[in-house]
Order: structure tokens, then sequence, then C-alpha cells
């Protein structure tokens, strides 16, 4: 590419860090001259400079200096990655609603959404699987983190895409988690407003509780417990910050299960029958569709958090869900 170009984030690539969407646009540009081009400004975000670590926003515009021939292998360009068969049938497998819009996957805990250093198997590589009988790939519109299961929504094409991104950005889009967190939240319902900011440490970035962050807010609610053990806690994000719902519950002092990241040696109970696996889970999503109603979809337990409810003997019940149930 010898001339400078500007391209419009797409709304399937909002949220996405800007060195993460260079990646994806630009495989052959090197980490170092990425940082190079920030550093001397030739990259712009609407107009500003900009940091790799800048999270965009559906609609923003990239400037593009020049970039050097190697470089320039972006999605329309790149060779697709080789699906195998008994990968296609694993995730088709998991998919619980389909219609001519959107596709909802049950994501196992485990899979990451997006891919990176160190992370040749993810869920973006995967949907030439989901396109079935629709004209475009899939599209993704938000996300969850690799260690959480549960519902997952994809666009079936581009004005589909922008229509749920527009949903989620006006919190029309609702979701619901379940988690089981190590101690009972005190009092058994409430919110959690904590300002949440991202810093760098040794193991990677991390988000902590911070005044001056970005607001984040966060309803609860216990729905069981097992003495003052453990407890199964509905989690209402009205917020969508990195982590929110493990900061959130480490914070009131009850970490969900197996997060060790946030909550530390607090966050284990070492026994036989409990994985040592974070327990949150994207219970349900709730969507309105682009022809009228509203969409409701429901992912079962996996595997490893339908044991530790039978541990403690919590009871789920069967996989329903209404509009109270995204009410706190």
């Amino acid at each position: 590419m010898t001339a400078v170009h500007s391209i419009e984030v797409a709304a399937d690539e909002g949220e996405l860090r800007l060195d993460r969407w260079f990646r994806r646009h630009f495989p052959g540009l090197t980490h170092g001259r990425l940082e190079k081009l920030l550093r001397t400004g030739q990259i712009r975000v609407d107009g500003r400079r900009a940091k790799a670590s800048l999270r965009l926003v559906a609609g923003q515009v990239v400037r593009v200096p020049p970039i050097e021939a190697g470089a320039e292998t972006g999605p329309a360009h790149r060779q697709p990655r080789t699906i195998d068969e008994h990968e296609a049938r694993d995730i088709q497998a998991r998919v619980i609603y389909r219609d001519s819009d959107v596709i909802v996957v049950d994501k196992p805990a485990g899979l990451s959404v997006q891919g990176g250093p160190g992370i040749p198997r993810h869920l973006d590589g995967l949907l030439d699987a989901l396109q079935f009988d629709a004209g475009e790939r899939p599209r993704l519109v938000h996300r969850l983190d690799r260690d959480t299961s549960g519902v997952l929504a994809l666009a079936r094409d581009a004005r589909a895409a922008a229509w749920l991104a527009e949903a989620f950005r006006l919190r029309t889009a609702r979701k619901l988690y379940w988690a089981i967190t190590v101690g009972v939240p005190s009092p058994r319902a409430g919110d959690i407003d904590v300002a949440l900011e991202k810093r760098p440490g040794r193991h990677g970035e991390r988000m902590v509780a911070e005044e001056g962050g970005k607001p984040s807010l966060t309803e609860y609610r216990v729905l069981d417990h097992a003495g003052k053990r453990a407890a199964w806690v509905k989690l209402l994000p009205h917020t969508g910050r990195t982590h929110q719902l493990r900061v959130h519950c480490a914070a009131i002092g009850t970490p969900i299960l197996g997060d060790g990241k946030y909550g530390g040696a607090a966050a284990h109970i070492e026994v036989a029958g409990i994985a040592p696996r974070l327990h949150l889970h994207a219970r349900a999503i709730e969507l309105p569709k682009r022809s009228g109603g509203i969409l409701r979809a429901v992912a079962p337990l996996p595997p490893h958090m339908a044991d530790a409810f039978c541990f403690f003997g919590f009871e789920p019940g069967p996989d329903r869900i209404s509009a109270r149930d995204f009410e706190p």
C-alpha cells in the first residue's frame, strides 16, 4: 500500500484493540513497526494520535499510512484457515438459535473469541463453518472471555451487525450471567458500582478498581448458597468493561470460584468434584429482532459448572428464560 488510506472500523470490530485491529488487517506488519508508526503519529484514529491499547468503536476512522509490501495482507487477501470436519461439526452443534439475521452459539470455556500470539484456535477462525445458507461469513458483535462459557451472538451480514452493534451500544441488548462465588455476597442483592481501569502487570494487562476509572455497574442477586462457603449468583452487567464481573465480585470480597487472576488463593476451593476452572457462565441473552419482537436464548451449564452445582446442592431447573430473568 503506497498511499495513505482511511478505513472505517466495522460493526464487528468495536471494542477491538487498535494493535489487534492492525493484526487483523495487516498481519505482516510487525509489532515494532506498528509502535513506530503510532509513536510518530502516522497512525491516527478520528484524527487523533492513539496508543496500541486503544479500544476502537464501530464507525471510527483509522488513518493508515503507506505500509511496506508484505504487510498488506488484510482479510480479503488472507488465506482462510482450514477447518477440519470435527471442528466444524462441534461448533455447528453449539448453535442454540438461528434466523436470517442472528446466530447464537454456546461458546465453550477455554475457547478464545479471537486469535493472538499463542492462540491458534479461536471462534473467529471457525466462523466459516457457521455461514450455512447465508451469502456472508458471520460477524462478531460482542465478546466473552476465553474462560467464560455461554451465549454469544453473531450477525449474519453487515446490516444485522450494524443493528446488533447499536443494540449493545444502547443497552437494549441484555445479558444474564451465572457465577459461583467463594463466600456469600452481603447484602444478598444489590449494585456493584465500582469504576475500573486497565493497568499493565507482570502477567499481562489486568483491570483494577480505580476511583478515576471508567464507570462500571453490575446488579447481582444471590439465588442460593451453601452455608457461608459458596453462593450461586445472578449477575446483570449494565456496562461492558473487560473482566467487569470478575473484578466486581472480587471487589466485594466474594471472588468467582476459580478466578485466581482477580481472587488469588481465596478464589479456590480444593476439594474433589470442583474443577480448578473459572465458574462464570453467560446464561442468557435478550436481543431486539430487526424484524420486530424479542429474541431470548439460553445456554445450558458447562460440565464443570454442572458438577459444581451438584456438589453444592444448587438446582438450576430447566433451560427456560423469560423477561423476568433479566430483572434484578
